[in-house]
């Protein structure tokens, strides 16, 4: 019952971050509103490589993040990092379509060198609404402040921006 709940919600969201995603042109990549913040394709980027942590997330009880390797790829091209998105998103659905129900209340731990890091240990649902699907949401939130930032368009997630016209 989880599972199925979390890929409803998962096959509704992928869509929504790959139409953002597209939206970004090659020439709103090097843009950040600030020097404490990432470029637009290092966001992108980093919106891509979320869904790679689903195998650790849904098939470990910890994951190491000193250990990670994240592969941000080449981030010169917008489409670059839509097709690692694609990749890690295929991934993705792939995990939580094996996933099972029996486990999604074991505990999860991050770590950094073998420390508990950024969140207490908890239950693997918590963790897959916070450290995944909230956590994509709240970074494809920055990325539409970047797209309107640089003057373009932003497609519609949840029904029509002002883009976009009413139907």
């Amino acid at each position: 019952m989880i599972i199925q709940s979390l890929l409803g919600e998962f096959k509704h969201e992928v869509e929504n971050t790959r139409k953002l995603l597209q939206a970004i042109p090659d020439s709103a990549l090097d843009y950040k509103p600030s020097e404490k913040n990432w470029t637009t394709g290092q966001l992108a980027s980093h919106i891509a490589e979320v869904y790679n942590w689903f195998g650790p997330t849904f098939n470990q009880d910890t994951m190491e993040m000193s250990t990670y390797s994240y592969d941000k790829g080449d981030i010169t091209k917008a489409a670059n990092i839509v097709a690692k998105f694609e990749e890690n998103a295929k991934n993705a659905l792939e995990v939580l379509e094996n996933a099972k129900d029996e486990t999604m209340m074991n505990m999860w731990t991050m770590l950094m060198n073998g420390e508990p890091a950024g969140m207490p240990p908890m239950p693997r649902a918590v963790v897959v609404r916070g450290f995944l699907f909230n956590h994509l949401y709240h970074h494809r939130g920055e990325l539409i402040v970047y797209l309107r930032a640089t003057g373009n368009n932003v497609p519609g997630l949840y029904g029509p921006t002002a883009d976009e016209a009413m139907g």
